[in-house]
């Protein structure tokens, strides 16, 4: 089993694993929306996240009716969203660690919503 990130899918393959011409993923490429890795004899070799970001592309294209623009500004306002929650989730471990240490007190530190969680600091 490979791992997620790990490239190892030919083009032709891809091509046929999402049922599309090879030439759509040239064009993805150049429009900077899919960058597959490169061999040595300059073969596009692609992953599993590069798959799941393909078809990211073609449910938004084909069943959304986005355009390739549109996909861009989606993608890069996803990676936004994701690098947030990077940084919400890394904020929680160190209030979490701050809480354990005793700094502050825990019913008075933290109240849990559902998406996100809010300080609170008293006087």
């Amino acid at each position: 089993m490979h791992s997620y990130d790990e490239p190892v899918y030919l083009i032709s393959v891809v091509a046929s694993m999402l049922d599309i011409h090879p030439q759509t993923l040239r064009q993805y490429e150049r429009e900077g929306l899919v960058e597959p890795s490169r061999t040595g004899g300059r073969m596009r070799l692609y992953s599993q996240r590069d798959i799941d970001r393909m078809k990211l592309i073609l449910r938004l294209t084909r069943q959304m009716g986005v355009n390739l623009a549109g996909v861009d500004i989606v993608l890069q306002l996803k990676e936004q969203i994701d690098q947030m929650q990077e940084e919400i989730d890394q904020l929680r471990d160190e209030l979490s660690k701050v809480n354990r240490n005793g700094s502050v007190h825990s019913s008075k530190a933290l109240v849990a919503t559902s998406a996100y969680d809010i300080v609170i600091f008293e006087d």
